[in-house]
């Protein structure tokens, strides 16, 4: 089996602390994919964890980055990928979300995270987070200029099992409050045969300040986020099938007219109280 990524440590990643495929703004979709590689700045090391850690899902969605360009490619859309490790900071949380940085994952403590102080979680901020949802709503600008406001679709991957317990589904749809793309997604992916699809599982889609908060919900664009089990899209072959899938139910949905694209501001769950209700376990 293909191996997914292999750690890159960086001298600097303050200049590329994301990645950007090209495509056509006038179709009106833009996929992202947060969690698409366990790079590490160099200065960082290891973050003291072992470097086999770093090839497990607590670094980074495996797989999703593969799907992500390979959908992007199908399509011709635009697409941006992080280039940093969610354990240095977590593009897909918000700014006061606990686990923005996170000192134990999944068991596992984070030595190079423990203790970590409030100017170095700013300096990871200014380095690295910011310039990738700055990224982020650039492209956004460029669909509204260019007369279509993007539909933002987020692109992750979960284990297959968790705690022990198998999880059933292939893939899921996370969505909040706003259904105008996220239910025709789950009705396409519905009708593939054989699969079993979620609806707001492992994780629930509505977490407050994370990237489809803050660039969907916040702006009142379309949005939707898919999780795929990563034991599906570890190799080459399952992430083109599995891009391919995606991409012909994207086609049917973006044939579907304009209304899509118009800015409405549907809000969120979130909204009705300052708990949390997004998802409980972090990097699942």
């Amino acid at each position: 089996m293909e191996q997914v990524l292999d750690t890159l440590l960086q001298a600097d990643l303050r200049e590329n602390p994301y990645r950007s495929i090209d495509g056509d703004v006038g179709l009106g979709l833009l996929i992202l994919c947060d969690h698409a590689e366990n790079t590490l700045p160099e200065a960082y090391g290891t973050l003291g964890l072992r470097e086999e850690d770093l090839h497990r899902h607590i670094a980074h969605d495996l797989g999703a980055a593969g799907v992500a360009e390979r959908l992007a490619v199908m399509l011709g859309a635009p697409a941006l990928l992080s280039r940093f490790s969610r354990l240095l900071i977590d593009p897909n949380r918000g700014l006061d979300d606990p686990t923005l940085v996170m000192q134990i994952s999944d068991g596992l403590i984070v030595p190079g995270n423990v203790g970590i102080g409030e100017s170095e979680i700013a300096a990871r901020i200014a380095r690295y987070y910011e310039p990738y949802h700055r990224a982020i709503d650039r492209a956004i600008e460029s669909g509204l200029a260019a007369g279509k406001a993007p539909i933002l679709l987020a692109i992750h991957s979960f284990t297959q099992a968790w705690k022990g317990v198998p999880r059933p589904w292939q893939v899921s749809v996370l969505w909040d409050k706003d259904p105008r793309f996220a239910v025709p997604l789950l009705e396409g992916l519905q009708a593939i045969p054989a699969i079993e699809v979620g609806d707001n599982v492992p994780y629930s889609g509505q977490l407050k300040g994370d990237t489809l908060y803050r660039h969907g919900t916040a702006r009142g664009l379309a949005h939707a986020l898919v999780e795929i089990r990563q034991d599906l899209i570890l190799g080459a072959d399952g992430q083109a099938e599995w891009a391919g899938r995606l991409a012909e139910g994207l086609r049917r949905v973006l044939s579907t007219g304009t209304a899509l694209h118009a800015v409405e501001l549907h809000g969120s769950y979130t909204d009705r109280s300052p708990g949390r209700s997004g998802r409980i376990e972090a990097h699942g």
